[in-house]
């Protein structure tokens, strides 16, 4: 890594945690101060480091400034005596008060601040929002492009949020016994989300934005690193999020274009994923319990399987089947019917697809093109226009518009198999 490229890197590595432990130490009614006081300390980096060359420890200069700059705001604002004076002694002054930036405190104060932004009394949307200033780094802007929204929007949408965590009295602490369970059903929601957008993302024209999924796989060590969270649902989210991240390099052409399922190269899945999607899913399954994530992480682990394996299809559709039934949403059963294809055949999919008669869905009209491509070109061309003229992304637009054009010299646009949906 270069210098030019350093302090960008220590930004999406570093933020989160100097702002989490600032923010465990004085409360989540400062979190905007705590975010001022990194945002400065990154400033103050870029400054001196592009003058007198990077520190011979760059962590430990940041956590150094950080602190200085703590403690002048303190002094400034007359907040001294309100929240340290406590702290010291005739043998422990000002100049001494203790930040740990050990790494077991970061590693602490980073999973209750999780638990804190996944708080139930703020919205899903706003959830998310939090988790990726604060926890991810990312910039107003960034969060912007997630949301196809304006810098404007999501720094009030963010204010909102922070004052409803200080008017709710939410503490920077982890659940006690009782809540852990419901809470944490609400941190995996949010960082599946997180890696949903990423993975296929119906909110940018970017399809695929690999750095969401590298800041949910991020949240998700969090919770395997405790304990307390360390059960059935967090390994089989894991394991899950492994396996598609394993094809996220062969996901997309070079050019931005969606690589179908069937047209990936398979050199370019990245088998060091597949092996610990495989190791977490072993893991959950020492558990006595199933859950959603941990079918789903199943299904994900066939898809990694070479084709030529006689049972994949079927286990697929089986599991399938289990997972429509806790879970009847319309791109589950999309999806499928595309397994049901593999092992039936076309004309027999094609009934089941038009039983579910989803015509607002453009993975609807998708699906029928691709099954119909073998059959009839013409339903196929008149399936994919009309899953053009709904269908939500540029780049999604792009892609179809495309296929259409070259229907006689390319494979046709098919669904993504599970897994390679948002969902």
């Amino acid at each position: 890594m270069n210098d030019n490229d350093i302090i960008p890197h220590l930004f999406k590595v570093e933020y989160s945690k100097i702002v989490s432990v600032l923010v465990r130490s004085f409360g989540l009614e400062y979190i905007e101060t705590a975010e001022d006081i990194v945002s400065e300390t990154f400033l103050s980096a870029l400054d001196s480091w592009t003058y007198k060359g990077k520190p011979e420890n760059p962590t430990a200069w940041l956590y150094t400034v950080a602190k200085n700059k703590l403690k002048n705001h303190l002094a400034r604002n007359n907040t001294f005596n309100r929240f340290i004076s406590d702290q010291l002694t005739e043998e422990s002054p000002f100049n001494e008060i203790g930040i740990d930036f050990s790494d077991k405190n970061i590693s602490d104060s980073q999973l209750q601040m999780l638990f804190a932004v996944c708080h139930p009394s703020i919205s899903t949307e706003a959830q998310i929002c939090l988790a990726l200033r604060i926890l991810c780094g990312l910039g107003l802007n960034e969060i912007a492009d997630a949301f196809l929204s304006n810098k404007e929007t999501i720094h009030k949408r963010l204010q909102r949020a922070r004052e409803k965590l200080y008017s709710e009295k939410i503490r920077i602490e982890m659940p006690n016994d009782r809540e852990i369970d419901e809470r944490l059903n609400t941190v995996i929601q949010t960082i599946y989300l997180l890696f949903s957008e990423g993975y296929y993302s119906e909110s940018n024209n970017s399809i695929v934005r690999k750095e969401l999924c590298v800041e949910a796989l991020n949240l998700a060590y969090l919770l395997l690193d405790n304990s307390l969270t360390n059960n059935h649902t967090t390994n089989a989210l894991m394991s899950l999020m492994c396996f598609h991240a394993s094809r996220l390099e062969a996901r997309q052409s070079e050019n931005g274009n969606i690589v179908l399922y069937d047209d990936q190269d398979r050199k370019l899945w990245d088998t060091e994923f597949i092996e610990k999607g495989f190791h977490y899913l072993q893991q959950a399954s020492k558990w006595e319990i199933t859950s959603t994530y941990y079918v789903e992480a199943s299904i994900a682990y066939w898809h990694t399987v070479n084709s030529s394996n006689p049972d994949k299809w079927t286990s697929i559709l089986n599991l399938y089947d289990v997972l429509l039934s806790v879970n009847n949403s319309s791109i589950v059963a999309l999806n499928r019917i595309w397994a049901f294809s593999k092992v039936n055949g076309n004309l027999s999919a094609i009934e089941e697809v038009e039983k579910l008669n989803e015509k607002e869905n453009h993975f609807y009209f998708i699906l029928l093109a691709e099954l119909y491509k073998p059959i009839d070109n013409t339903k196929t061309i008149e399936y994919l226009t009309i899953a053009l003229h709904i269908c939500k992304t540029g780049t999604e637009k792009e892609m179809i518009r495309k296929q259409i054009s070259e229907l006689n010299k390319s494979r046709l646009y098919a669904p993504l198999p599970f897994g390679e949906s948002r969902r």
